[in-house]
């Protein structure tokens, strides 16, 4: 029996039955992490160059943790799905830190580079949905 990818969705995403949309969550948490990194960075640069590298890091993992909890109220993403949202949006940002971190001379940079947030948040849905269908 084949399903249609809206109907593996639903049928993945547990008793809520939520489907999960993909461009709505990548570019909330794309922005949210972004949004998170900036503050961060900002609220940490009284500490001077490590304390604002610091604050990016700790505004960004906390950016990643209100996309997950907006986007489940929102429901956008199934409450199946939120741990491995979190994990992979912290993998995927923890990628991108770096190198928004050496191509700060350029803007635009670091703000695509922060996508790489979203792009892990879908990934931790899949891998984990994947574990939970395998077990």
């Amino acid at each position: 029996m084949l399903l249609s990818q809206s109907q593996a969705n639903t049928q993945l995403s547990g008793p809520a039955k939520i489907s999960l949309k993909p461009i709505p969550v990548f570019i909330a948490a794309w922005a949210l992490a972004g949004f998170g990194a900036v503050i961060g960075s900002v609220l940490g640069s009284a500490a001077g160059k490590p304390g604002l590298l610091a604050g990016a890091v700790v505004g960004g993992v906390l950016g990643v943790g209100a996309a997950v909890v907006v986007l489940t109220k929102l429901q956008w993403l199934s409450p199946t799905d939120r741990r491995g949202a979190f994990v992979g949006g912290i993998v995927g940002f923890a990628v991108a830190a770096p190198i928004a971190v050496t191509n700060l001379r350029t803007p635009v940079t670091p703000v695509l580079i922060c996508g790489l947030a979203g792009v892990g948040l879908l990934l931790g849905v899949g891998v984990a949905r994947g574990w939970r269908r395998g077990s």
